[in-house]
């Protein structure tokens, strides 16, 4: 695309945010990053993925980290500044991606070119789709969210002023339990055209 374009997308847990944020990806035709940012990383910075991956959008402990002359010993501190170094640096070279939380709506803000979104669900439609996709009991569904969500929310809360999933922290919010995945994405693509089409004039 020549004009940059930056998608982040927020989403609770079951609510399908990520296959709609893979949609976009391929609709426009530009990256989607979400684990696969830290094998760049990774690779980038000759880093033991398998070590990376157990630290992903986990909250540091602020009791058992300490920060002194700027670096902190928190791994988990030091891996989302890792992250948000990256985005930053991907974001400045006017590359145009779509990048599924890691608190992009807050860290890449400054860029015209972002469009933040948040998907949530209906409670009973999220879990739902939970027992189908990976084949668990009602019980073991609404364990599953609740824990998933409750990591999302520490670390965004962990790192951001506004609150994860506050509708003010991003330029649109959506229920994708009324129109489903492909009527969601659909609503989604009109409303970045829209906003990219303004831009332009």
């Amino acid at each position: 695309m020549e004009k940059q374009l930056i998608i982040s997308v927020g989403r609770e847990y079951g609510s399908g945010g990520h296959e709609i944020a893979d949609r976009l990806s391929k609709h426009y035709g530009i990256q989607l990053l979400d684990h696969n940012l830290l094998d760049e990383i990774a690779a980038e910075k000759n880093l033991d993925m398998q070590h990376l991956r157990g630290l992903d959008e986990k909250h540091r402990s602020r009791l058992a980290s300490r920060t002194v002359r700027g670096y902190s010993s928190s791994p988990e501190e030091n891996l989302y500044l890792l992250q948000f170094d990256y985005l930053k640096n991907k974001a400045a070279s006017g590359e145009s991606f779509v990048i599924v939380g890691r608190c992009s709506e807050t860290i890449l803000k400054e860029y015209d070119s972002l469009i933040s979104i948040f998907v949530l669900g209906d409670r009973d439609r999220k879990i739902e789709r939970i027992m189908r996709l990976y084949e668990l009991s009602r019980e073991q569904a609404v364990w599953k969210i609740r824990e998933k969500d409750m990591k999302r929310r520490r670390y965004h809360n962990g790192h951001c002023d506004r609150k994860w999933g506050d509708s003010r922290n991003y330029d649109i919010s959506i229920n994708s339990s009324k129109l489903g995945i492909e009527g969601t994405t659909a609503l989604l693509a009109d409303y970045i055209d829209k906003r990219q089409y303004d831009s332009y004039h």
